[in-house]
C-alpha cells in the first residue's frame, strides 16, 4: 500500500477518552456508525472513535487507511485545527474523508457508496508499470 507509515503508540489519556467518545456519539454519528459497523459495508473493518497518534479519528477503515472525519457545524469554526490534522495524517498515509452532519442525515446512502469507492480505490493494486 503506497505510503504506509506507522503511527507511535498512542498514550493511556487518549485511548480513555476514545472510550468516552464513543459513549457519547452525536446523532450523525450514530447513524453512520448503524451502517458501517459489523463489516456491512462492502466487508469492511470500520472502527469508531479510535486513536491514531495524537489524534482520535471518528471512523477508520483499517484496511484502505481511510480516516472518516463527521463534521457538524461546530468545525466551521475550526477550519485551521481541522487542516492541520488532515495534514498530520495525510503525512502519514492516510487520506481524511470529511462528511457534513447534514450529508449523513439526508441522503446516507450517498454517502456510504462514496465511502466504499475510496476503500475500494485505496485498497487496488496500482497498475503494472510500463
Amino acid at each position: 500500500m503506497r505510503g504506509r507509515h506507522t503511527i507511535r503508540e498512542t498514550s493511556p489519556e487518549l485511548r480513555q477518552r476514545a472510550k468516552e467518545l464513543r459513549k457519547r456519539m452525536t446523532p450523525a454519528e450514530r447513524t453512520l456508525w448503524s451502517r458501517l459497523r459489523g463489516h456491512q459495508l462492502g466487508g469492511l473493518k470500520i472502527r469508531r472513535q479510535h486513536p491514531l497518534g495524537r489524534f482520535i479519528a471518528d471512523f477508520y477503515c483499517t484496511d484502505a487507511r481511510l480516516v472518516l472525519e463527521v463534521d457538524g457545524g461546530i468545525h466551521d469554526r475550526l477550519v485551521e485545527r481541522d487542516a492541520a490534522r488532515t495534514e498530520y495524517l495525510e503525512q502519514r498515509g492516510f487520506e481524511v474523508m470529511r462528511i457534513r452532519n447534514e450529508e449523513i442525515e439526508q441522503n446516507i446512502e450517498k454517502v456510504l457508496a462514496e465511502i466504499l469507492a475510496v476503500c475500494e480505490e485505496r485498497m487496488s493494486p496500482p497498475p503494472p508499470s510500463q
